[in-house]
């Protein structure tokens, strides 16, 4: 896929994972790594295995959950051991709040990222899960994202809200290659879409993909720095003049 960024985060969360599997043998207890992505999580269980640890699981709070937390055990996993705890907050439905807007808000309080898994939204209301130990300082700090008061109440009130929603974006490319699908996606110009793959503004799956002519599939999953993130829906049948359509579904 080309060279990737991803070699000194992937070096350093093998060691988070050897030490969780190292403590766990010691103590007989379940121990956890923060929330990870796809990308790393699938990485997590091939350190699992390396090592020969026989039981770990990935748990996110609910069954769907994009983002999750990776714990070894010394026996037979137990979802409910996971120190994931769920928040709602709650905002006038008049306002219009989206996960980037959550995220950004929670970034700037000076919260990792491995402390915090999915972040649902709907009219109205948020669901955001996040690592147990946390749970009651951001409760405390959050009172508005962005310009808009929110409610924050720890647990899960109500219904968990639909996944994350999206914006469909059907047109047509010259080819499944990174940067016409990149020009696409970004409304940018094929030089454009080059420059900002071979810069590093682009990830495919999670991983920084630099190669202009890497060929994008079905359900990939496509994150462009400035942008934001997407998923490829499909590619149609081709046009007369060998073009394909596309349905990209970016997430709101």
């Amino acid at each position: 896929m080309g060279a990737s960024k991803h070699s000194t985060e992937d070096q350093q969360l093998e060691a988070r994972v050897l030490d969780a599997i190292r403590l766990m043998e010691r103590r007989r207890n379940p121990c956890f790594v923060g929330f990870l992505d796809e990308r790393q999580a699938v990485l997590a269980q091939t350190v699992a295995q390396r090592f020969g640890c026989a039981f770990f699981l990935g748990w996110g709070g609910y069954k769907e959950a994009e983002r999750t937390v990776f714990g070894v055990f010394p026996e037979e996993p137990d979802a409910e051991a996971f120190p994931i705890q769920p928040i709602t907050l709650r905002f006038r439905k008049q306002d219009t709040l989206t996960h980037r807007d959550f995220l950004g808000s929670l970034m700037a309080l000076g919260i990792k990222r491995e402390v915090l898994g999915d972040i649902l939204v709907e009219e109205g209301r948020c669901v955001l899960f996040v690592l147990s130990e946390m749970a009651s300082y951001i409760v405390s700090q959050v009172e508005k994202v962005g310009r808009v008061g929110v409610k924050c109440l720890l647990g899960l009130e109500g219904k968990l809200p639909a996944g994350r929603k999206v914006e469909p974006k059907e047109g047509v490319v010259a080819s499944s290659r990174l940067d016409c699908v990149v020009a696409f996606a970004a409304n940018e110009s094929r030089s454009i879409a080059v420059k900002m793959i071979q810069g590093g503004l682009v990830s495919v799956n999670h991983e920084v993909c630099t190669n202009v002519s890497y060929t994008i599939k079905e359900e990939d999953k496509l994150s462009i720095r400035g942008w934001g993130r997407g998923i490829i829906a499909q590619f149609g049948s081709p046009t007369r003049k060998g073009r394909l359509h596309i349905l990209l579904n970016k997430y709101c």
